[in-house]
């Protein structure tokens, strides 16, 4: 049941995805526990649901970038914008459904997002994030000012429900279980991604990249696909998001946006597939629980300033201390809590 040293008798238990029972069950559990989750929660509560698990695609995609490729990017929220208006352009000039619109998204993000990472062979740290700042400005400035395209500073309305003939995700349940079910084909993929010659690249290249050059590895062909692939991730989560509000609008995708997600993944723990849900959970449920405990003192003072004036000094404030306290962030405190359950009774 339990993992006591490393002892693997062939190569298939090598490669296992969860090495252990009690990690098979663990599993299993979360996996129960997602499906069980609308039945026991208020609409308000599923509606949350479905935010965050559109935030974990987002910051799988993103830590994908910065996390395993050591490639900083501070455009996240434009890109989930190009995927956003693209799906939304697909499905209404175009007449498409979305089961070709959400990869149509993913795929023009992932164009975009090759395009922008060109300068990445040249560019490191500090550039490398002024020029993705500069992509994220270019594309915002271009969602708001294409008129004929995006529909300007108006954005896109009546966006169509996703469908599968007679059946319609239009309720924030069937959403859900729509989302939560692309969350886990996105889950898996990024964590045998990372068992893979190219993750294993991926890797190499933020560990050292010049060790890896002279490995064999080519920088400008991994650091590309990185951001092709980290872009698609983002698109299809910017699909997801117009779906799911049947509308959007050029103040959806900011920098604000951006920096939120990097937020998610330092918070969360960068180079680590858990982080991305731990970060996107924790940075989508902060505001609903400073909604929840400024909400007494909205007898003295307005609501809203109290609000905003917490959240945003807060949320600069938990930046701060897991840099200082625990840089790789929540994974790491997990994985500690797993650790020390594993050893006990013993210390070592």
């Amino acid at each position: 049941m339990i993992e006591c040293g490393v002892f693997k008798r062939t190569y298939e238990e090598d490669m296992a995805f969860r090495h252990t029972a009690l990690a098979r069950w663990r599993i299993y559990l979360l996996l129960l526990a997602v499906v069980v989750f609308p039945f026991v929660a208020s609409e308000y509560y599923v509606g949350i649901a479905n935010l965050i698990g559109i935030a974990i695609i987002g910051a799988l995609g993103l830590n994908i970038l910065t996390g395993f490729t050591g490639q900083i990017s501070v455009g996240q929220g434009a890109f989930l914008g190009v995927g956003a208006y693209t799906s939304a352009i697909l499905a209404i000039r175009l007449g498409l459904p979305f089961w070709l619109a959400l990869p149509g998204a993913g795929l023009v993000t992932a164009l975009v997002g090759s395009v922008f990472g060109i300068p990445s062979l040249r560019l490191k740290g500090l550039y490398l994030v002024i020029a993705t700042l500069a992509g994220q400005v270019i594309i915002e400035w271009t969602i708001g000012h294409w008129v004929d395209l995006t529909g300007g500073s108006q954005g896109m309305t009546n966006i169509p429900s996703p469908a599968i003939g007679p059946l319609t995700f239009a309720s924030r349940t069937s959403y859900y279980y729509l989302t939560y079910a692309i969350v886990l084909a996105a889950t898996v993929f990024a964590s045998n991604l990372f068992r893979s010659k190219v993750g294993r690249a991926f890797v190499a290249v933020r560990d050292r990249d010049i060790a890896a050059e002279a490995m064999g590895v080519h920088l400008f062909r991994y650091k590309i696909l990185a951001f092709a692939v980290s872009s698609f991730y983002v698109g299809v989560a910017g699909s997801l998001w117009a779906h799911y509000l049947n509308m959007i609008s050029p103040e959806h995708f900011t920098v604000g946006v951006s920096i939120e997600y990097l937020a998610m993944i330092i918070i969360g723990g960068l180079g680590t597939v858990s982080g991305s849900i731990f970060g996107a959970i924790f940075m989508t449920l902060l505001p609903v629980i400073l909604r929840e405990l400024t909400g007494p003192l909205s007898a003295m003072l307005p609501i809203t300033q109290v609000f905003n004036a917490l959240r945003e000094g807060i949320f600069g404030i938990v930046i701060i201390v897991f840099l200082i306290y625990e840089p790789h962030g929540l994974a790491k405190i997990w994985r500690n809590i797993k650790d020390y359950f594993r050893l006990w009774p013993f210390s070592y």
